[in-house]
């Protein structure tokens, strides 16, 4: 892995070190890790292998879709998604972006027209994050963290912003299940609830947020 760029690797060198978890704190989190998410894959193989069905009857294109995001101190990992949008949807990306009043690239959308029909499906119910269950096995994610985000967001992050890089990025956190993408606050604008959650870490706060994930993927809230 490489670090995304210099101005990135600077700025979270520079991190307040009492936000950061203690050495005790990321052992215990990468055994938590490991153990959940060995588990959960061998459980959840059955349901990913009919979603991988469906995506493969559904439209062209592989079934597993693999993007650049950016990880713990700016380093650039393959993060692992189902596929729910046309295989040039990233290409269309720029004609599709628009700005909020304060200026914030919002990059997501309801009724995008790149999702599929079973991509539609999967990105409702968080299917298609599945496979990051992968991604914590091998160390590039936690279970539980701040969303890791695309590269060309992180370049438009305020200095202070570059704290929540300050640890593992995750599948869920705080954020997902106080808001989610609800359009007021997109990934790269929920900063704020990202350092709540580093400023407050815990085995039990990790736990909590895990429990309480499924239940912000029933409601659906924010979720597009």
């Amino acid at each position: 892995m490489t670090a995304m760029t210099a101005n990135t690797k600077s700025i979270t060198n520079q991190r307040d070190t009492d936000i950061a978890f203690t050495p005790s704190q990321r052992m215990m989190k990468r055994a938590f890790d490991i153990v959940v998410s060995a588990i959960v894959l061998i459980l959840i193989l059955p349901v990913m292998a009919l979603v991988a069905l469906a995506i493969k009857l559904d439209s062209e294109g592989p079934v597993f879709f693999k993007q650049a995001r950016v990880g713990e101190n700016g380093k650039l990992f393959k993060m692992y998604k189902f596929r729910s949008m046309v295989v040039n949807a990233e290409a269309l990306q720029a004609a599709l972006n628009s700005t909020d009043i304060d200026g914030h690239t919002i990059h997501k959308r309801r009724n995008d027209p790149r999702i599929t029909r079973v991509g539609r499906i999967i990105r409702k119910t968080s299917l298609d994050e599945l496979p990051q269950f992968i991604n914590v096995l091998l160390g590039t994610m936690s279970l539980v963290g701040p969303r890791p985000e695309l590269p060309w967001l992180v370049e438009q992050y305020e200095a202070w912003q570059f704290e929540r890089l300050s640890v593992p990025q995750g599948i869920t956190g705080w954020w997902q299940i106080t808001g989610r993408a609800d359009g007021s606050k997109l990934c790269h604008q929920s900063t704020d609830q990202d350092l709540y959650y580093i400023q407050n870490y815990s085995l039990l706060l990790d736990i909590i947020i895990l429990v309480r994930t499924p239940f912000a993927i029933i409601n659906g809230k924010g979720a597009f």
